[in-house]
């Protein structure tokens, strides 16, 4: 009875509020507040996550590619100081003369000492005679940094030392991280970073002769990875190519990070980070692979640090938001009264607006903001009538524009060669011939001048004969010329300028390219659909892959395609002729083994006189 009651209340008061435009307007704002707070919040979490991630990612990278180059200079100068480089007999000579020379012994204990206090970072160095199984040292241990002699044969069974024998590169490198790291000789690898061997092999037997051991302490190491920035939750692991750990924070990660696979993962250079799990923490693992000889830099990041701010800034947007809702419904409940009833009015206008109806006009009373949105709403109304009168008589316009337009990009070439063929002939041959070139170069130029956009086929063939006239000046012979020219298309109506587009066309590209005799032929036929304009040469044409490019740019509008160079009047004559006559006319372009033809296709029913 009571949830029948308390059912019956509640439609009740649903059904009061829906009467009303101001509630279903704070109803409505109410919504679309909570959605786009809400939306607002959840896609800014989501893009501050990504972003707190791509963030850490690049500058860890860049930090991890830094520091890395600099660690592997440091190595690239281990293995330079390991290398006796100029001195490299004399130090051979003094390895296999050392037990019978003491000259050659004191040689190896200077140059020892030299290599000691060349460097600040060095623990020891251990030159092992490999003939007699026996050692040179210097250390710090030394009270008067003397250098040692001892045996052991056992050496040669330390997996460094096979691993320098067999190396490619005579050398090996023995991290101390892991407890079961051997070192062999009698050196206290507490505070060693690590361990160089280099293998030193006679020159002409290629057999190894001695061993030299250099052991790092790690103050150049430290000095260098101090400026990877590091938090607590953090790790930092510096790896080998073999991924063994020459560098970690904390061995245990290390060898839950090794037990958990993440080393494996760490082969793809391209990559440089990943995302690995360990237990219910989830870790960005950023790495620098270096480029000399694949060092791994490697820095596991807790995703729970990345997120940290991400998190911070989405609660401080819940409660913007909320308070942002309260004010917005004490104001929408304020100003909805006085707003709905001029708005009524203006919807209906504007509903009749938007159905086609442009009489419409909105009644305007008093000063506020409703009264100046239904003034500018009159204003608009109005002004879509201009624009609607304006803009059609602007398409007539532009349509002229881009006629005139694209006939001023005829190309001016011939003009150039012409004039330099009139001026050759002049000072060469002196003939009176001249002056026919001059008279048709002067036709050309007042045909091209003047103002008709289209004209009729007798008067483009007529300068075809004045444009060919000079181009016979500059070739001669080499230049034939037919015509096969159909009575009844002689009034034709055709663009200006049309044909001798496409007849420089072909002296561009057969005549101008070939030493041999080129004939044009001009034809114009009708058929069933079209009146058929042509011109055909027996040149070398357009290759395949121009051919497929000058017909791809038919393609494009011309507003939106940029300059094509060579091709320009095809591509102009093309848009001329889909502006003039519609989309059923034409220029077509085919190449074979027997000279190029170029076609020009009007559809009967859209020109004059066919």
């Amino acid at each position: 009875m009571i949830i029948n009651r308390a059912g019956k209340a509640v439609k009740a008061i649903a059904e009061r509020m829906s009467r009303r435009l101001v509630n279903k307007l704070i109803l409505l704002f109410t919504s679309i507040i909570i959605l786009v707070v809400g939306s607002l919040t959840y896609i800014s979490y989501q893009m501050l996550q990504k972003e707190s991630v791509t963030s850490s990612i690049a500058s860890t990278s860049n930090n991890l590619l830094l520091v890395n180059q600099n660690m592997e200079d440091y190595l690239k100068g281990m293995e330079q100081l390991s290398l006796p480089q100029i001195r490299y007999d004399e130090i051979t000579y003094a390895i296999t003369h050392e037990s019978v020379d003491y000259a050659s012994k004191m040689y190896l204990e200077d140059y020892l000492r030299e290599l000691y206090y060349s460097r600040n970072d060095l623990e020891a160095i251990f030159l092992y005679v490999v003939k007699e199984k026996k050692y040179y040292a210097i250390s710090k241990e030394s009270y008067n940094i003397t250098v040692r002699t001892g045996v052991d044969p056992a050496i040669t069974k330390l997996p460094w030392y096979e691993k320098a024998m067999s190396s490619p590169f005579n050398r090996s490198y023995q991290s101390f991280v892991e407890a079961d790291s051997e070192p062999g000789y009698p050196v206290d690898t507490e505070n060693s970073f690590m361990a160089y061997h280099r293998v030193l092999r006679s020159i002409v037997s290629r057999q190894p002769q001695a061993v030299l051991s250099f052991y790092y302490d790690s103050s150049v190491r430290d000095e260098i990875l101090k400026d990877i920035p590091f938090d607590a939750g953090q790790h930092l692991l510096y790896l080998s190519p073999d991924n063994e750990p020459f560098y970690t924070d904390d061995p245990a990660f290390y060898e839950r990070a090794k037990a958990g696979g993440l080393l494996e993962r760490l082969g793809q250079p391209s990559s440089r980070q990943l995302t690995w799990s360990e237990e219910e923490q989830k870790y960005l693992v950023v790495y620098d692979i270096g480029e000399q000889e694949g060092w791994r830099l490697v820095k596991p990041i807790p995703y729970t640090q990345i997120y940290e701010a991400a998190r911070t800034t989405r609660n401080i947007s819940f409660s913007i938001g909320f308070l942002f809702l309260l004010l917005s419904i004490i104001a929408v409940t304020y100003f909805s009264n006085a707003i709905t009833k001029p708005l009524r009015k203006l919807s209906y206008q504007m509903n009749r607006f938007s159905t086609g109806h442009f009489d419409a006009e909105a009644e305007v009373r008093g000063r506020d903001e409703i009264a100046y949105l239904s003034r500018h709403f009159n204003q608009m109304v109005r002004r879509t009538n201009d624009l609607i009168n304006e803009r059609y008589k602007m398409k007539l316009v532009e349509k002229n524009a881009i006629l005139k337009a694209l006939e001023a990009e005829i190309n001016p070439h011939f003009l150039y060669n012409a004039l330099q063929a009139i001026s050759t002939k002049a000072l060469k041959s002196e003939r009176f011939d001249i002056v026919d070139m001059v008279d048709s170069l002067a036709l050309t130029l007042r045909y091209c001048i003047s103002g008709k956009d289209i004209v009729q086929s007798r008067e483009e063939l007529k300068h075809i004969e004045h444009y060919l006239s000079l181009q016979k000046a500059r070739f001669g012979s080499r230049l034939q010329m037919t015509y096969e020219w159909d009575e009844s298309l002689m009034a034709l109506e055709i663009p200006k300028l049309s044909l001798q587009t496409l007849v420089e066309n072909s002296i561009k590209h057969a005549l101008e390219k070939v030493s041999s005799t080129i004939t044009i032929d001009i034809r114009a036929k009708l058929t069933e659909e079209h009146a058929v304009i042509s011109v055909h040469d027996n040149g070398p044409g357009f290759t395949p892959e121009r051919l497929i490019e000058v017909r791809q740019s038919f393609l494009s509008e011309w507003e939106e395609r940029e300059d094509v160079e060579e091709s320009i009047g095809l591509v102009n004559l093309h848009t001329r002729l889909r502006l003039l006559y519609g989309d059923e006319a034409m220029l077509r372009i085919e190449t074979d083994e027997l000279g190029t033809t170029m076609e020009m296709r009007l559809p009967r029913e859209g020109i004059s006189h066919v």
